[in-house]
C-alpha cells in the first residue's frame, strides 16, 4: 500500500482538530518570519543611525549646528539622535529663563533624555512579545495536535481484530507533522527574540553611556553663551 508523504497530504488526511492546530502554527510562523525580518531590518538601520551621529557628536561639531542639521533628518526621531534632540532642545528651553538654576536645567535635561530613550525602547521592542508567546507556546501547541491525533489514530484501530505497524503508521506520522511544526515555529522565534533583546540591551547601554557624557558637555558649556543662540523650531 503506498502513501503519499508529502506535507500536504498529511494536512488533508488529519483530523479537523489537527489541522486547526497546523493552521495556527502555519500562520504563526508566517507572522514571526516576517517580524523577525522587519526588526532586524529595522535595528541593523538603528545601530548604523546611531554609529553615524556618534561620530559626528565626537567629531566636535558645535551642538547647535548639529541639533538645526537634525530638524530636517528623517533620522532625527530614531535611535540615539532622538535622545539628544529631546535633551538639547529642553537645556536650551530652561537655559533661557530667568533665574534659571543650573541644577534644575540639568534635571529637567536628564529627565528629558530619558523619556525619549524610554520611547526609543517601546519601538525597538515592538513585535518581540509575539515572537516570545510563539517561542513559547508553539511546541505545546504541535504537542497537543499530536497526542490528539495519535489518539485518534488508535481509536480506530478498536474496530480492527489485528492491528498492523502499516495501519498505525500512517496516522502517527500525520500526528507527529504537528509537533514538527511547533518546532518549526518556535525555533525560529526564541532565536529572533534572544537576538534582538540583547542587540537592544546593548543599544541602552550606548543611549545610557551617551546621555552621561551629553550631560557632562552641557554643564561644561552651559557658560558659553553660543549654546543659548539657538532658536528652537517647534
Amino acid at each position: 500500500m503506498n502513501f503519499d508523504t508529502t506535507l500536504l497530504n498529511y494536512f488533508w488526511q488529519a483530523s479537523i482538530v489537527v489541522k486547526c492546530v497546523m493552521l495556527i502554527l502555519a500562520s504563526a510562523s508566517i507572522f514571526s518570519w516576517t517580524y523577525i525580518l522587519q526588526r532586524g531590518f529595522y535595528l541593523q538601520d538603528i545601530k548604523a543611525s546611531t554609529q553615524k551621529f556618534e561620530h559626528q557628536f565626537w567629531g566636535g561639531e558645535d551642538l547647535s549646528k548639529l541639533y538645526n542639521a537634525g530638524q530636517y533628518s528623517k533620522t532625527a526621531s530614531d535611535g540615539v539622535e532622538a535622545v539628544f534632540h529631546a535633551g538639547f532642545k529642553e537645556f536650551v528651553r530652561f537655559r533661557k529663563q530667568p533665574n534659571a538654576n543650573m541644577e534644575d536645567v540639568m534635571d529637567n535635561t536628564k529627565r528629558a533624555m530619558k523619556v525619549a530613550q524610554m520611547r526609543q525602547l517601546d519601538k525597538l521592542e515592538i513585535h518581540l512579545p509575539f515572537l516570545a508567546i510563539v517561542g513559547s507556546t508553539s511546541p505545546y501547541i504541535g504537542l497537543f495536535g499530536t497526542v490528539w491525533g495519535i489518539m485518534q489514530a488508535f481509536r480506530s484501530l478498536a474496530t480492527v481484530q489485528q492491528a498492523t505497524i502499516s495501519m498505525v503508521a500512517p496516522g502517527i506520522a500525520e500526528a507527529l507533522i504537528a509537533t514538527a511544526l511547533g518546532l518549526f515555529a518556535a525555533i525560529p522565534a526564541v532565536i529572533a527574540y534572544n537576538r534582538f533583546v540583547s542587540t537592544i540591551g546593548l543599544l541602552m547601554s550606548r543611549f545610557d553611556a551617551f546621555q552621561e557624557e551629553f550631560t557632562n558637555i552641557l554643564m561644561r558649556q552651559s557658560q558659553h553663551q553660543d549654546v543659548l543662540k539657538l532658536e528652537i523650531v517647534e
